[in-house]
């Protein structure tokens, strides 16, 4: 990846509307130069402690991302085996702890999942999974297949693909990685799976990919992205 000065000088230059951080809290800094060009930052959290962080850091807002969650575990002030908490315990307790909006991801899938969230405290919330297994995302044929087919108490949480804790299917590289015991840090995991993870998915073999997905994987129905966003638009309260 370029140096973070590279990728901020391109941040600026696109300006967009969101500058979204995850695995540690952004320098105040960093903020100050957001906002000076109109951009809102939003910080992502997997503690009550995490949270409180980002608010002293000056986010706009954030995201309390539960264990439910498929993909990367951002957690960055302990282990993130350490800091696995679920959206029910950790959403409202990080309403309750900051005072700035704070957006709900991990185990949401449907209208249900939406308006626990705003029960919970949640000023928004944030969806992967389910529009991952849309036809108009790109993730291949075999991946969402496995976001249909994986049952909630079937994903796993493994550094065997990437060397960084995360959320997806427990398929064949994931547990003969696992099997093995010789799982290298991140970034030297994730480039070593990932000379065989392209051509898997060049071939359509899910059995080889990173099938990153949640919790709430079988609560995914929508064939399209409208369809999902119809089904999460009425969970919102009126």
């Amino acid at each position: 990846l370029p140096p973070l000065a590279e990728q901020l000088d391109a941040i600026w230059e696109a300006a967009p509307a969101v500058l979204s951080v995850v695995f540690g809290a952004p320098s105040r800094e960093l903020v100050w130069q957001a906002h000076s060009r109109g951009i809102r930052v939003v910080g992502t959290a997997t503690t009550v402690a995490e949270a409180l962080a980002l608010q002293r850091s000056g986010v706009d807002a954030i995201v309390a991302t539960g264990a439910e969650a498929a993909g990367h575990r951002v957690s960055f002030l302990r282990a993130a085996e350490d800091s696995l908490v679920g959206l029910f315990s950790l959403l409202p307790q990080v309403a309750d702890a900051v005072d700035v909006p704070v957006i709900a991801a991990g185990g949401i899938a449907d209208r249900r999942g939406v308006a626990a969230a705003f029960a919970l405290g949640a000023s928004g919330v944030q969806v992967g999974t389910a529009f991952l297994a849309t036809s108009e995302s790109a993730a291949t044929a075999a991946h969402r297949a496995a976001i249909r087919s994986t049952g909630a108490d079937q994903s796993v949480l493994t550094r065997a693909m990437s060397g960084r804790l995360a959320r997806g299917a427990r398929n064949r590289a994931v547990r003969e990685i696992e099997a093995s015991g010789a799982i290298a840090p991140f970034p030297a995991q994730n480039w070593l799976t990932g000379q065989f993870r392209a051509a898997a998915g060049q071939q359509g073999k899910g059995a080889l990919q990173s099938l990153w997905l949640g919790q709430s994987a079988p609560l995914a129905q929508g064939e399209t992205a409208a369809e999902v966003f119809a089904e999460l638009v009425s969970g919102v309260p009126a």
